[in-house]
């Protein structure tokens, strides 16, 4: 049974072209499967999570990411009474707008559009795929996910003034964006959080010891772990205080968005669009341990002098090609061509490096530039 403030698919604002209902799937779940099935979702199997796939096979890609987040979310649903197919569209979608190399490779491609007078965000540019880029079906263009899914991409993780981003006045810029929506900025944060300590700490760029002393959260579920299964193994230990970790996160967000919830008096998805805020978040005590991994991720991790390297390949090799084809457009694929006739030249050669793969991108800049 669904919550009064869940979306109820029955009450869709539909999508850009009408179609027939299907017999066995409701519109939300079809958005999921048109998802699945798109080729900017199998791309992100061969781009970087944190870690490229030259280091090892064995760490996060974009695609096991959101395989994970796509988990988290459905579970937060459930408890919550939440649409789950909703969610886990949203879930499916949220990173299928990200380039290649990861951060690194976003940050690239965003400077080198602030040169052109453009920028790059990978939620709208999500939006460009799933609406543009995606040719699968002769009755219309793009995927035509229901208004709901198109929503989440862009408003899932902030929100967007209206005044700065007429085009997407369609958008209801001006309100929230349902509970489904809202749940995907912290399921994919749940996610990447304890994943990357995962990684970080197979690749031995972080030490238990500095995780213990200053992740609070995480050391003390690590001296609970020492006292439970104090023969087990340095491994071992990591793992289930990892696991105990997130199962905390978890259950935090679901208890203090129901209570939020409750303390709200909210009855519609209408109510959840008109609050002053939003209403899915974690405890204040949880929120300040979240802020506080994250601060170590950034500092020990993601900035790293080990990942140096990786990081100014992807943003040299990112500089190299975009260069050569403002330079050298006819260079360019024949639509990509076609599509200058429309749109700048910047945004065509951003678009066509950001639906890239790590391995892809890589092949082509060694033919182009040696």
């Amino acid at each position: 049974m669904l919550a009064s403030y869940a979306v109820h698919v029955e009450s869709s604002l539909g999508r850009r072209y009408p179609e027939p209902p299907h017999p066995y799937r409701d519109d939300f779940q079809r958005d999921r499967d048109r998802i699945i099935h798109a080729r900017a979702f199998r791309r992100l199997e061969n781009k970087t999570q944190v870690f490229t796939q030259r280091l090892s096979d064995h760490f996060r890609t974009r695609l096991t990411h959101t395989i994970e987040v796509a988990q988290i979310s459905r579970t937060i649903a459930g408890a919550l009474h939440l649409n789950e197919n909703l969610v886990e569209s949203l879930a499916l979608v949220h990173d299928i707008g990200h380039p290649p190399f990861g951060h690194s490779g976003e940050h690239a491609l965003h400077r080198l559009m602030l040169e052109h007078g453009e920028s790059f965000d990978h939620n709208l540019h999500a939006l460009r795929i799933v609406e543009h880029f995606e040719q699968r079906y002769a009755s219309h263009p793009g995927l035509n996910l229901t208004f709901e899914v198109r929503e989440g991409i862009i408003k899932h993780s902030h929100d967007y003034a209206p005044a700065d981003y007429p085009e997407l006045a369609g958008y209801l810029l001006d309100q929230r964006p349902p509970l489904e929506a809202q749940l995907i900025d912290h399921t994919d944060e749940i996610a990447y959080n304890t994943a990357d300590l995962d990684d970080g700490y197979e690749a031995h760029l972080l030490t238990l010891d500095d995780m213990i002393r200053e992740v609070a959260i995480f050391g003390r579920y690590f001296r609970q772990v020492e006292h439970d299964y104090a023969d087990v193994g340095d491994k071992l230990m990591f793992n289930e205080a990892l696991k105990r970790m997130l199962n905390h996160l978890v259950t935090d967000l679901i208890e203090n968005t129901r209570q939020r919830l409750q303390d709200s008096g909210v009855a519609s998805v209408e109510d959840i669009r008109h609050q002053p805020e939003r209403l899915a978040a974690f405890s204040p005590t949880t929120d300040a341990e979240r802020a506080e991994l994250k601060q170590f991720l950034n500092q020990k991790l993601y900035h790293s002098e080990s990942l140096l390297p990786q990081k100014a390949d992807g943003d040299k090799i990112v500089r190299d090609l975009f260069n050569h084809w403002i330079e050298y457009p006819d260079s360019l694929p024949e639509g990509y061509r076609q599509q200058m006739e429309s749109e700048s030249r910047a945004r065509v050669i951003c678009d066509y490096i950001a639906g890239m793969t790590d391995n892809y991108i890589l092949d082509l800049h060694r033919k182009l530039m040696g």
